[in-house]
């Protein structure tokens, strides 16, 4: 068993081309003994997103905090804010941006073990 803050969690700039103003924390992983899912945090700063990307494996998200959009395939800005869930599979071309300029936009993102 194990119970982290994500205070005590350390970020990380995500360095993918194509990320603006976007940081990952970890706070659960398989190095942690997790047997089927990691858990990442990931934070936008205003006016900042993840990269346009696909990958073979399903993710589930949680925004925390904020307001942005979570971009699909067709280009399409699908709004998303604080209590929303999304769930993009396998190979779907994705997006996260954060609408705001003044405020973060921070969500946690599950996916399987393997992929952390």
């Amino acid at each position: 068993m194990k119970i982290i803050s994500l205070n005590n969690t350390p970020k990380k700039e995500v360095d993918m081309k194509g990320a603006v103003g976007a940081s990952k924390q970890v706070p659960l992983s398989a190095t942690d003994g997790a047997p089927v899912y990691s858990y990442r945090v990931f934070t936008m700063k205003p006016g900042g997103n993840t990269p346009y990307h696909q990958h073979n494996y399903e993710h589930m998200n949680y925004v925390i905090e904020g307001e942005g959009y979570l971009i699909n395939e067709d280009g399409e800005k699908l709004p998303i804010k604080t209590g929303d869930f999304a769930l993009v599979l396998p190979n779907e071309k994705h997006q996260y941006r954060n609408a705001s300029l003044e405020n973060d936009f921070v969500m946690i993102c599950g996916v399987p073990k393997e992929f952390e």
